[in-house]
């Protein structure tokens, strides 16, 4: 588990899976370090072994207007949210390609998808998660690497209290209302609550069974997971589309944009 200045929470956290039987840790870093994420790495490896699967939960957000923003505050929401990230993926491939195993889940947002007013720098970050998780999945399949993101809604914790209760409580009603059907990819998705009908998850039985046959030889197409806020459990399933391919004339070259 790893904390920054909580140290009495994520030792508390520790203690509690340790009660349940499991083994943890909590070793400080800031996840913005490269040497301090490294070393964070060998800790957690020297104590528990070889990391397998990885969170990548790490994050700061704030309000604040775009032509307000200094260097130094968008350079730390890129440094925390985005180079985090890379940093501790960075840090535990090497031995998930040595076993061709391993998990690496993303934290994004519902920010990351939708974007939201006075708060860009952390919808940015957000969004490249979702960039970086889309990306290295179709790269790391091949070794059998699983990358996932989960882009949440607003979740009662510390960082949220800023906003204030007012509009807390306007965000969970409006979390009444029917999520955004498509994300950026424009993939198909079908979603299944806990209260939904035989036919309806007889449809997305469909579709999973359809999503799972789609899928490419080497590997599985990257997953977003969306959690409406407010909505209880759900969970969607992508059906990637099939791309098409076409030759190039002869003597020519390849570029590549995103």
């Amino acid at each position: 588990i790893n904390y920054l200045t909580h140290r009495q929470e994520a030792e508390t956290l520790a203690e509690k899976i340790r009660n349940h039987g499991g083994n943890a840790i909590a070793v400080q870093a800031d996840v913005a370090d490269r040497a301090a994420v490294e070393a964070m790495v060998r800790t957690a490896e020297a104590e528990l072994g070889p990391v397998s699967l990885l969170v990548n939960n790490a994050g700061i957000a704030g309000q604040i207007q775009f032509q307000d923003i200094t260097d130094a505050q968008w350079n730390r929401y890129l440094g925390v949210n985005l180079g985090g990230a890379r940093n501790t993926i960075q840090a535990v491939l090497p031995h998930m390609l040595h076993e061709k195993a391993g998990c690496i889940v993303n934290i994004s947002s519902i920010w990351g998808l939708r974007g939201a007013s006075c708060e860009v720098a952390y919808a940015c970050t957000k969004a490249a998660l979702v960039g970086l998780t889309r990306s290295l999945a179709l790269e790391l399949a091949p070794s059998h690497i699983r990358v996932n993101c989960v882009a949440p809604g607003v979740i009662n914790t510390d960082m949220v209290q800023v906003l204030g209760q007012e509009t807390l409580r306007a965000l969970a009603g409006d979390a009444g209302g029917r999520g955004p059907r498509r994300c950026l990819s424009g993939l198909r998705q079908g979603i299944l609550p806990h209260g939904a009908n035989p036919r309806r998850r007889r449809r997305v039985h469909r579709l999973k069974t359809a999503e799972q046959e789609s899928r490419a030889p080497h590997g599985r197409r990257p997953a977003l997971c969306y959690v409406r806020p407010g909505s209880g459990s759900a969970w969607r399933i992508t059906r990637p589309k099939q791309a098409s391919v076409r030759p190039l004339p002869a003597g020519s070259t390849t570029s590549a944009s995103a």
